[in-house]
């Protein structure tokens, strides 16, 4: 097997995918092998000697490395950008995205070609341009490449052809699909050519026809050496000499790789979500929020896993039958820096979550709004509950709990008594229903406080966004819970309480 592996010096891949703007801050990743061989090519014509690597030779390496599709294995890495602000004529400015992937220096790239075994006759020029290419993709992509010997080749390549990114019978993820850049098979390229040259060049005359004659060469390096302009002017929406390929790269080859909370347990009941974007949500807006997550989640579920029949119970909260009301997903916005706005996501499934609702939450990257307002989330950790108590207030434990969202009642009121204490009953009726104790004290409280500014439930969005559902209160109250021993959260009681309405916090004067 022939193997090459590549190092990033400056710890940086820029490389943008053919056909795409650079603003659109996309990275080619795994390097294209068509931006391999168009780099070996190069590199041969300003810094390889002609006399003792003939032309002939290069051609004959290309050939070998166009015979077959290439896999890889992929260092850990990062798509991360910059922005700049280009000046332009008469003082103006533009706004350039500028993407790369982060790369240690120390990781090694490696790609494969199977089956393919170098002759002798080549391995000497292949070593020479190896050793000579400066770069990979942008100049500023300094790279150090080597052919590696079969004992250091890696055990496993993640990335390879592929077309199909879960499985169907068991709907595990089998990877992201990727369009990959590939030059055609020398003899393939030479048989299209000829056709080309019959039954298209033939009928044409003038510049167009000059144009497509510089951009189709008779051989495969000549191909790969055209300048991308020059194909562009010419018309062709991708190279002649390539053709496009779908690989399979695992899920989380350019995201940050979160170590998992530290915990004692090897179930996984809690992810924390960061939300990001402008303007972010307010506080009094939760429940639709907590919706719009929910959403969001099982649309991914639906992509991922092949349909709504395979969603995980866990996250729909559907057939898990009427002794486990309360087991699924909570989707629980929350304002961690008190400035009255939504930045973060709790997910917490009391009941656990399968690996197949992890996997979908790995893939989570946006949901939308209303009126076309659109959010990124960033996981930032899955793990137990008590893994979170150090970022998130609904991850506390304590024995005085306060409202941040209106409570309401999930049963209708009676007659008598009063309503003060019918919702004090319903209070210690759920919690009993939950396996917690029952608090000792319920107070009404006419208002709290957000970002500095006094809130009734009246101020805050109660209801539910699904049609015949029935809501024994719509007005809510807030209340202040008070019990005979620490209580761990998350803590939300009431109607709509998986969306974050009736969610308590630790009391500030309690939090433990």
């Amino acid at each position: 097997m022939l193997a090459i592996g590549f190092r990033f010096l400056a710890g940086r891949y820029h490389a943008n995918p053919w056909g795409r703007h650079v603003n659109e801050a996309d990275i080619e990743w795994p390097p294209a092998p068509w931006r391999l061989c168009r780099a070996l090519i190069s590199t041969w014509y300003h810094k390889a000697d002609p006399q003792r690597f003939p032309f002939e030779q290069l051609e004959a390496l290309i050939d070998v490395l166009s015979e077959s599709r290439p896999v890889y294995h992929l260092p850990p890495a990062v798509h991360a950008h910059t922005r700049h602000y280009m000046p332009q004529w008469k003082g103006n400015t533009s706004l350039v995205f500028d993407a790369f992937a982060r790369v240690n220096p120390e990781s090694e790239l490696v790609v494969a070609w199977p089956g393919v075994d170098l002759p002798d006759e080549l391995a000497p020029l292949l070593d020479e341009l190896l050793h000579k290419v400066g770069y990979l993709g942008r100049a500023e992509s300094w790279v150090e490449a080597r052919r590696l010997p079969d004992d250091e080749l890696p055990d496993v390549f993640p990335c390879l052809p592929g077309e199909q990114d879960v499985d169907t019978e068991t709907g595990e993820v089998l990877g992201e699909v990727v369009r990959l850049l590939l030059p055609r098979h020398h003899r393939d390229y030479a048989q299209w050519r000829q056709d080309f040259a019959r039954n298209e060049l033939a009928t044409l005359k003038g510049k167009k026809k000059k144009q497509l004659q510089a951009t189709t060469p008779e051989g495969l390096v000549d191909a790969l050496s055209v300048d991308t302009s020059d194909l562009q002017q010419a018309g062709w929406s991708q190279p002649p000499a390539g053709q496009y390929v779908n690989y399979l790269r695992p899920v989380d080859c350019l995201r940050p790789r979160l170590a998992r909370p530290e915990t004692h347990s090897t179930g996984v009941t809690t992810a924390r979500f960061m939300l990001t974007g402008k303007p972010l949500p307010r506080v009094e807006d939760a429940v639709r929020i907590g919706e719009r997550f929910r959403a969001a989640i099982m649309g991914r579920a639906k992509q991922l896993l092949g349909g709504r029949d395979r969603l995980p119970r866990e996250l729909s909260g559907h057939e898990l039958g009427p002794d486990n009301r309360h087991g699924h997903a909570f989707y629980l916005p929350e304002d961690a820096d008190g400035d009255g706005r939504i930045d973060h996501l709790l997910l917490h499934a009391p009941q656990g979550l399968s690996v197949r609702a992890q996997k979908v939450l790995e893939r989570l990257t946006l949901f939308r709004g209303h009126g076309g307002v659109e959010w990124r989330v960033i996981l930032e950790g899955a793990g137990q509950v008590r893994d979170f108590r150090g970022d998130s207030r609904y991850a506390g434990k304590a024995t005085v709990w306060q409202s941040v969202t209106p409570y309401l009642r999930p049963w209708h009121l009676k007659k008598k008594p009063s309503e003060r204490e019918q919702v004090a009953a319903y209070i210690r009726k759920e919690c009993r229903l939950r396996g917690l104790p029952e608090p000792e004290t319920v107070e009404w409280l006419p208002e709290i406080m957000v970002h500095g500014k006094p809130r009734r439930s009246i101020h805050f969005h109660r209801f539910r966004n699904k049609r015949g559902l029935t809501q024994p209160d719509t007005r809510g109250c807030f209340l202040r819970l008070r019990f005979p021993q620490p209580v761990s959260g998350p803590l939300a009681l009431g109607f709509g309480c998986h969306f974050g309405l009736g969610l308590f916090a630790p009391a500030k004067e309690d939090n433990q």
